[in-house]
């Protein structure tokens, strides 16, 4: 049992339709998403800034190595999604840093969703034009 704790921990991160499996284990702090490296995964800066957010709130960047299988979503979901389970993961690993991760707003699970588009409208809430005559 305590073999599985030190070598990998694993959590689970949602945001949208975007679902992360994370598996952290100490490392050189490398990040790889459905097998490509971080920054080819996650294009622009701020989603990098995004998904790896928790790392730098609990000051281990560069000692864990992150592996991410990510489905779902978009660009902006998974990476919401990534940041989510990389903070469960970090929490997991150490109970001390669950204060600066809860402090963050990083544990909650952001519970947003797309609204379904209603019957009888061309959307979510979109009326179709009203003409009086």
């Amino acid at each position: 049992m305590s073999a599985t704790k030190s070598s990998a921990i694993t959590a689970v991160g949602r945001r949208k339709t975007a679902s992360a499996r994370i598996r952290l284990s100490r490392g050189t702090g490398a990040i790889s998403i459905n097998g490509k490296p971080l920054e080819e995964y996650l294009y622009t800066e701020a989603l990098v800034k995004s998904a790896t957010a928790p790392l730098r709130t609990a000051g281990i960047e560069g000692q864990v190595d992150v592996t991410v299988n990510v489905i779902g979503g978009g660009p902006n979901g998974q990476a919401g999604a990534i940041s989510h389970g990389l903070a469960r993961a970090i929490q997991k690993m150490d109970p001390a840093h669950r204060a600066p991760l809860k402090k963050g707003g990083l544990l909650t699970r952001d519970g947003r969703m797309r609204e379904r588009k209603k019957p009888g409208r061309p959307g979510a809430r979109k009326r179709f034009q009203f003409s009086k005559r």
